[in-house]
C-alpha cells in the first residue's frame, strides 16, 4: 500500500510549481543562482546568490532539491499513514516502565505533512566534508532542531527517511548525516561480512562527521538567531554513537536524547553525560540487552528512563514487519515526540 497518495501527489505539484516560480524569477535576476532553503526559523524561502542566509552557499557547496521516495516499504496503520499521531496512554502492560512527559495535543493534519520540505544537503569542507538531508517542517515549524542517526543501511534507506519525515511533520528541522561516506551496509550481503565491513567505518572518522553535522546546525540555528539546543535521536549503530556524541557534547549542542535499540554501546563515557536519555528498546533484541539500558538509565540519571516493549525484536520501531509491531511502533513513536516535545520546547 503506497504511503499517503495524496500527500505525495500534493507534494509532486507542489514541487513542479516551486520550480517553475524558482525558473522564472532565476531569469529575472542572472543566470546562475544558488537557492536557499530557509528551516522555516526566519523568513521565507528566498532565491540568492550572495545573501548570507540559512544554508547559504559557503556551507553547501553541492544541493539539489528531492521528493520522498514513492516505494515506502511500510505503513503505520493508523497514525503514520495520516501522519497524525494522538496521544495514547497506554494501560502499561507492554512497556517496562512508563514515562512521565507532557501529552501533547498536536494532530498534524494532511496538510502540514504535505509542507515538509526536504533537501540533500554537501556540509563541511575538505576531508570534512559529508553529504546529508535535511527535512523541514514549513507550516508547523516549531524552531527545533533534531539530528537523527542511522541505522548500520544509512541515510539513504527509506525507513531512515520515512522517520525522519514524520519527526518533521512534528515541526522539526531534522538533519540526516552520511554516518558511512556512501558505504552503507547492503542488505543481502553475506552476513560473515559484516564484521569486516563495520571494522572499516572508522569510528572517530563517524564521530568527526556527528561534529560536523552538529556545529553546522548551531551555525544555521544562530544566523537564524536562535539559541535553542538540539535534540538527537539514534537507531541500531546510531543509537549507540548518541551515548558517544552526549558524552563529548557534555550539554553543549543537545538537551535531550532518544536511543533507540542501541547496539555496541560502552557506558564507560555515560557518567559525562549532562542531558536525560530516553532509551526504547525490545525484551527480545540481543543486539540490545536490557541490563545494559538499565546500567545506562543508573549512570547518567538526569530523569533518563528505559522503556521496554514486551516481545519485540530489534529495530521494531522504525522498521515493524507486522500489524502488532505497528502498534507499539506507533507508542514508541508518541513517547519519542513527546520527550522531544518537553526536552527542546518545554524545559528548553
Amino acid at each position: 500500500m503506497p504511503f499517503c497518495p495524496q500527500i505525495q501527489k500534493n507534494i509532486y505539484l507542489q514541487s513542479i510549481h516551486r520550480f517553475l516560480s524558482i525558473a522564472q524569477h532565476c531569469n529575472s535576476r542572472a543566470p546562475s543562482f544558488t537557492l536557499t532553503l530557509h528551516m522555516g526559523l526566519a523568513s521565507a524561502t528566498t532565491i540568492s546568490s550572495s545573501s548570507s542566509s540559512l544554508l547559504s552557499s559557503s556551507l553547501c557547496p553541492a544541493r539539489r532539491g528531492f521528493l520522498l521516495p514513492c516505494h515506502h516499504h511500510f505503513c503505520f496503520l493508523s497514525t503514520f499513514s495520516k501522519c497524525n499521531l494522538n496521544w495514547k496512554r497506554s494501560s502499561g502492560k507492554k512497556r517496562g516502565e512508563r514515562v512521565k512527559c507532557s501529552a501533547v495535543g498536536v494532530g498534524v493534519e494532511d496538510e502540514a505533512c504535505e509542507l515538509v520540505n526536504g533537501v540533500e544537503l554537501s556540509i563541511g569542507e575538505g576531508d570534512d566534508n559529508i553529504q546529508a538531508y535535511l527535512f523541514k517542517a514549513v507550516k508547523n515549524n516549531n524552531g527545533a532542531g533534531v539530528l537523527l542517526l542511522s541505522d548500520i543501511f544509512g541515510f539513504q534507506d527509506s525507513a531512515t527517511r520515512d522517520f525522519a519525515y514524520q519527526v518533521a511533520c512534528h515541526g522539526y528541522n531534522v538533519l540526516v548525516p552520511d554516518l558511512f561516506r556512501g558505504d552503507p551496509w547492503e542488505k543481502g550481503q553475506p552476513k560473515p561480512m559484516f564484521e569486516q565491513w563495520l571494522a572499516s567505518q572508522d569510528l572517530q572518522r563517524v564521530a568527526n562527521d556527528i561534529a560536523t553535522s552538529t556545529k553546522w546546525m548551531v551555525d544555521e540555528f544562530r544566523a537564524a538567531g536562535i539559541s535553542k539546543k538540539l535534540g538527537i535521536i539514534g537507531f541500531c549503530f546510531g543509537g549507540g554513537r548518541v551515548i558517544d556524541v552526549l558524552a563529548a557534547d557534555q550539554g553543549a549542542c543537545f538537551s535531550t536524547a532518544v536511543s533507540f535499540y542501541g547496539t555496541r554501546m560502552d557506558p564507560t563515557p555515560a557518567s559525562k553525560i549532562k542531558v536525560p536519555v530516553l532509551f526504547i528498546s525490545g525484551d527480545d533484541d540481543p543486539l540490545c540487552p536490557i541490563g545494559v539500558l538499565s546500567k545506562f538509565e543508573k549512570i547518567i540519571g538526569n530523569g533518563s528512563r528505559v522503556v521496554i516493549f514486551k516481545g519485540r525484536g530489534h529495530a521494531f520501531a522504525h522498521r515493524p514487519g507486522s500489524t502488532e509491531e505497528d502498534a507499539d511502533a506507533e507508542q514508541a513513536f508518541t513517547l519519542m515526540r513527546n520527550w522531544l516535545h518537553d526536552g527542546l520546547l518545554v524545559n528548553s
